[in-house]
């Protein structure tokens, strides 16, 4: 960062030097300088490694080079933005969300993420989940999300607090195996006992305004969901949702395709259909995050939050079926 005032002269910038420790082991030098050097164009930090100006233990090298603990990385003088430039978080926000956390040690954060909070700033976002925890841990120097929910799901999401505890569950999460996900969702129409599982690709698409659509098709990615009714209702039922695969929005376009679109949704639920359910209180997007089971520290972790007060009690004054 830049040198610090003083006599009121104006500040320059110096050349740095860094250590990196176990949290950054394994990582690629570019990436930890995208991070590092918050405020700095990707661009300018590549022509930076490229002419010699940040260097690991006095070597030139090249933007894959994966830095070791203890390494030393020298950066020329370079201007960066200020850690003063980013949005302060309200205290009643950090409050809330301190409130929500189901589980916490050195390595690991599991957050019950209400409905609304993005979980990063971004595309107009001053701040989402991982910049509120930041700012919650201020004296943790590592905090990155593990995994996503959409900006209208609730419920259970991981952020870690060390590098070697996020590329685990990374791998985890890619080789499905040690990770578990459960979400809980209401549904438009009565979903059928028997259906259950979605199995249908699914293609990413943007449209002109910006916004990004998914839809089953022969050329996408396969997807698989797996379902289970927990509860009918007239009208509406209450169900369990396992996603195999992790595709963006596979649970919210897989219960569309099925002919069930998830009470709420905006994107992949029928307009009228979604005023009704608003008159009846269901004033969000009816899908929650509500279990993790995560094979963790030679020990497999379960953790369980339950689906806010608003919907549960939209929920109950609903007629039921079973």
């Amino acid at each position: 960062m830049a040198a610090s005032e003083n006599n009121g002269a104006v500040e320059r910038p110096q050349v740095r030097f860094v250590t990196i420790d176990e949290n950054n082991h394994g990582q690629r030098i570019d990436n930890f300088l995208v991070t590092f050097l918050k405020g700095v164009p990707k661009g300018k930090i590549y022509n930076l490694l490229r002419k010699g100006e940040i260097r690991v233990n006095k070597k030139r090298i090249k933007p894959d080079f994966r830095l070791s603990s203890e390494d030393v990385i020298r950066i020329a003088p370079i201007v960066v933005a200020e850690p003063s430039d980013k949005p302060t978080v309200a205290d009643g926000l950090k409050q809330e969300i301190e409130s929500r956390i189901v589980y916490e040690d050195k390595g690991l954060i599991v957050i019950n993420k209400p409905s609304g909070l993005a979980v990063h700033g971004g595309s107009g976002l001053s701040f989402g989940l991982v910049e509120v925890v930041r700012q919650m841990r201020p004296q943790e120097k590592f905090i990155e999300l593990v995994h996503r929910l959409d900006r209208d799901t609730s419920g259970l999401i991981m952020v870690a607090k060390k590098r070697s505890v996020l590329k685990m569950l990374h791998e985890a999460l890619r080789e499905k195996e040690g990770v578990q996900k459960t979400y809980n969702a209401l549904v438009i129409g009565s979903w059928p006992k028997r259906k259950l599982q979605v199995n249908a690709p699914l293609l990413k698409n943007e449209l002109k305004s910006g916004e990004r659509v998914v839809r089953v098709h022969p050329d996408g990615k396969e997807s698989l969901t797996r379902f289970k009714v927990l509860r009918a209702f007239d009208g509406y039922t209450l169900i369990e949702c396992e996603p195999v695969t992790g595709r963006t929005h596979q649970i919210r376009v897989h219960a569309q395709f099925a002919g069930y679109p998830i009470v709420g949704d905006d994107k992949y639920a029928p307009n009228e259909a979604n005023a009704e359910a608003k008159q009846l209180g269901f004033k969000r997007l009816c899908l929650h995050a509500a279990k993790l089971e995560i094979d963790y520290g030679g020990e497999k972790l379960v953790l369980e939050a339950p689906i806010d007060d608003a919907w549960k009690e939209a929920m109950q004054a609903l007629p039921s079926k079973y």
